[in-house]
């Protein structure tokens, strides 16, 4: 009977083991997710800046185009 105690509570740990792994995947695949996220919120308005900065006249043709495949690293 001891035996199967000790293997129970072995199981047990196993279960709550794998639990904790899965948990924490689910937890690094959110913030994986979310800093994938941020980047494009910003890249968005850093275009509208330069978009706007060209439309003023304050970048030329050049420097908004060069500008712009920078920043999108193309």
């Amino acid at each position: 009977m001891r035996g199967r105690g000790l293997a129970l509570v072995a199981g047990a740990r196993m279960g709550q083991a794998r639990a904790q792994q899965q948990y924490e995947q689910q937890a690094q695949l959110q913030e994986a997710q979310q800093q994938a996220a941020a980047p494009a919120t910003d890249t968005t308005a850093e275009l509208k800046k330069l978009a706007d900065l060209h439309a003023q006249g304050v970048l030329t043709d050049e420097e908004f185009a060069a500008s712009k495949k920078k920043l999108l690293g193309i």
